[in-house]
Parts: C-alpha cells; sequence; structure tokens
C-alpha cells in the first residue's frame, strides 16, 4: 500500500520568502504602471519604498540611484546700509565759523595714542549722539611738518577715516575741516546725527 503523500501546512507561514519568476514579474510591473494613486508620495518616501520592496528579492534588487541634494545656503538678511556721509552745508559752516552757530562740545585728541583717541572719540560722539546735540568740535592737532618724526599728525590723518566708518556713521552725517579761528587744519566740525 502506497502512503499518500503529507499535505502541506497552510496555516503556518513560511520564513523564506519565494523569489518571483520573470513571468511574475512582468505581470506585477505591468499592474503596478497601470494604476494611479490616491494622492502623491512626496519623493523621499518614493526611493524609501522602491529601496525596501518586499516583492522585490534582495539579491535581484539593483541598487536606485540617489541625487545629490545641494546644501541649503542660510541666507543672511542684508544688513542696513548706513547713509553716505555728507558735507556740512555751506550756511551752516558760515553759521560756525562766525559763531552764529554754537558749537555743543569740543574733544581734544592732542597727546593720545591711535587706540585710545578712537576708544575716546567714538564715546565722545556717542554721548553727543545721546545727549541729542548738533555740532560737536574734534581737535586733531596739526602735527609738527618736516620733523625727524616721520609719523606726526597721524590723528589728523586718521579722524577722517574712523568718522568714515560704519560704526562712527551711526552716529555721524558729516564732518569738515574747521575754520582757522577754531583751529582749521588741525581740527573738524562734526555733525553728529539725531538720535531716533
Amino acid at each position: 500500500m502506497k502512503r499518500p503523500a503529507p499535505i502541506p501546512d497552510l496555516s503556518a507561514p513560511s520564513r523564506r520568502k519565494r523569489a518571483l519568476s520573470e513571468e511574475e514579474r512582468a505581470l506585477w510591473e505591468s499592474v503596478a504602471k497601470q494604476v494611479k494613486p490616491l494622492r502623491k508620495r512626496p519623493t523621499a518616501a518614493k526611493t524609501h519604498a522602491a529601496a525596501f520592496d518586499p516583492v522585490t528579492p534582495r539579491a535581484a534588487a539593483k541598487p536606485i540611484p540617489v541625487k545629490a541634494v545641494a546644501p541649503v545656503k542660510s541666507v543672511t538678511p542684508p544688513r542696513p546700509q548706513m547713509p553716505p556721509l555728507a558735507p556740512i552745508g555751506r550756511r551752516e559752516r558760515a553759521k560756525l565759523s562766525r559763531g552764529r552757530q554754537e558749537i555743543d562740545a569740543r574733544l581734544d585728541l592732542h597727546g593720545m595714542t591711535q587706540i585710545r583717541a578712537h576708544r575716546v572719540l567714538f564715546a565722545f560722539l556717542q554721548r553727543a549722539h545721546h545727549d541729542g546735540l548738533t555740532f560737536v568740535l574734534v581737535i586733531t592737532g596739526k602735527g609738527k611738518v618736516g620733523g625727524l618724526d616721520a609719523e606726526r599728525g597721524v590723528l589728523r590723518r586718521q579722524v577722517p577715516e574712523w568718522l568714515g566708518l560704519p560704526e562712527f556713521r551711526s552716529l555721524v552725517v558729516g564732518f569738515e575741516e574747521a575754520h582757522i579761528g577754531h583751529g582749521g587744519e588741525g581740527a573738524l566740525y562734526v555733525r553728529v546725527r539725531r538720535a531716533r
């Protein structure tokens, strides 16, 4: 008597997944192409889903090319530009030189080093700006001409350059060489920007 062949137990799932045949794979791809998704998936989800397709065995899976994503550049908001320095008007300059317009404060930088003079000038202009002053006189000195020390008159050259820097332009509207009665080449009239 022949023994009947054992009936496979279909209730227990097999632990190994079987590979699809070429016909099954072609059929699956044709069905998948005809189906429209209910809603669009984000592109990252598509590549993730395609990379781990449970139907395709890992041995036969082709590597999916990943597009290189350009790094996101952090955009810094543009800094507000300070308005350019404006010369003091002809009428105001005439009033200052004749004594009709009062000079609100004076600063004498004679004998200071560049570092100290820069710090003192900045603090002076901040105070003048805060106090609402309009015109101040900054005395730099003329420096000795033709002396043995070639570095004479450094502050006379440096102060106008400092006043053009952004940190000073927030405090200063403009500046010009003072009248001879207020120091001439060795001094500057500085118009202070109004506090907002």
